[in-house]
């Protein structure tokens, strides 16, 4: 027991690293970047801002996003780079479903009807996707290109690509203020979607089996576990949190945008999880060290911007950030690191 509690917290010392040393900068740099003032929003309900608050905003729709990914990536060895499409497609059908055509004031269905029905359209991308992987033994990589390719096309095609507009001030709650809550409704969304998948892990095999398909596939079938399901449910499951991160893109600004919703989410999806120190190559997994990861990535984000640094150079920035996880996860650089420890910290006793 004491040896498991002992690499939890070292996989958990890299995102938490990570938020130290970001926290650290912006310090130096300037010390503004912690204020949080207390101000009002058009319907003059009171909201907190500030860059501490940007961050516990778009880093929950991320966090969502890392959940999935982090089973995907633990089963399969392999990273699903369509969801930024299928966040498109989800978001495309709430918008379907909700606008009225006679009157944008007036919604068509109720809010709850349009999310279950994105739930279930982004579950059965994530299904074609797990059964190319499952099934037919494709790359994840390569069988994710596909919707990667096509799924902004299908997103704007559900809508005859109109850009369909909702003015219902309640659509606005999930991806901005609930009136007489001061904190974005997006961390409350991440928080019931960690505190659900928590309980799953807990009181169900699905951490278990996952991590055994992940880290020897023919053993997991000779001890019962069918492979290919759990393949195939891990990217269901991430077509679940396609969806709710769906609701909250479409939301924050009642419309959508195809061609830009989600541009290289899949990116900081698969960075969170690498931060949260998961092998990206499968196996044994911590979803609370990725979810850590996914605010990591987030912090990282806003401090760029804040530097006034282009949105299209943040994606080189992360890359740097890409290959130094990979680099040190390799077993060779661990291993020369585990090295370097024991002689700068030896053992008592050891000469």
């Amino acid at each position: 027991m004491g040896k498991k509690r002992i690499a939890f917290n070292k996989q958990l010392l890299i995102p938490l690293a990570a938020i130290v040393a970001l926290a650290i900068f912006n310090l130096i740099v300037d010390p503004s970047f912690f204020t949080i003032t207390k101000g009002y929003n058009s319907d003059g309900d009171p909201v907190l801002s500030g860059y501490l608050i940007t961050i516990l905003d778009y880093g929950s729709e991320l966090a969502i996003l890392a959940i999935g990914m982090t089973l995907v990536t633990a089963a399969s060895g392999g990273q699903d780079i369509s969801v930024g499409a299928a966040i498109a497609i989800a978001g495309s059908v709430i918008l379907r479903v909700l606008r009225n055509d006679d009157n944008t004031n007036i919604l068509s269905a109720p809010i709850i009807v349009a999310f279950l029905l994105a739930c279930v359209v982004a579950m059965l991308f994530g299904a074609f996707n797990g059964i190319l992987v499952a099934y037919f033994k494709i790359q994840p990589m390569v069988a994710t290109l596909i919707l990667f390719t096509a799924g902004r096309s299908i997103a704007a095609w559900i809508n005859n690509n109109e850009l369909p507009i909702i003015s219902e001030p309640s659509f606005g709650y999930f991806g901005g203020y609930i009136p007489g809550i001061p904190i974005p409704t997006p961390f409350f969304i991440a928080m019931i979607c960690v505190i659900i998948i928590m309980l799953v892990l807990k009181f169900t095999t699905l951490g278990l089996y996952t991590q055994a398909v992940g880290i020897n596939e023919s053993s997991s079938r000779l001890n019962g576990i069918n492979p290919q399901f759990i393949k195939f449910l891990s990217f269901v499951i991430l077509g679940l949190c396609v969806a709710v991160a769906g609701l909250i893109k479409v939301s924050r600004l009642s419309t959508i945008n195809y061609s830009v919703i989600a541009k290289d989410i899949e990116m900081d999806a698969i960075l969170a999880v690498a931060l949260g120190g998961n092998a990206l190559s499968g196996g044994k997994f911590n979803m609370i060290a990725s979810i850590l990861g996914a605010y990591v990535i987030q912090f990282l984000t806003t401090t760029l911007y804040k530097m006034n640094v282009q949105s299209d150079a943040l994606s080189a920035y992360k890359a740097v950030v890409v290959i130094l996880l990979v680099v040190l996860s390799t077993p060779v650089v661990r291993k020369k690191l585990s090295q370097l420890g024991k002689k700068i910290f030896p053992k008592k006793g050891v000469a």
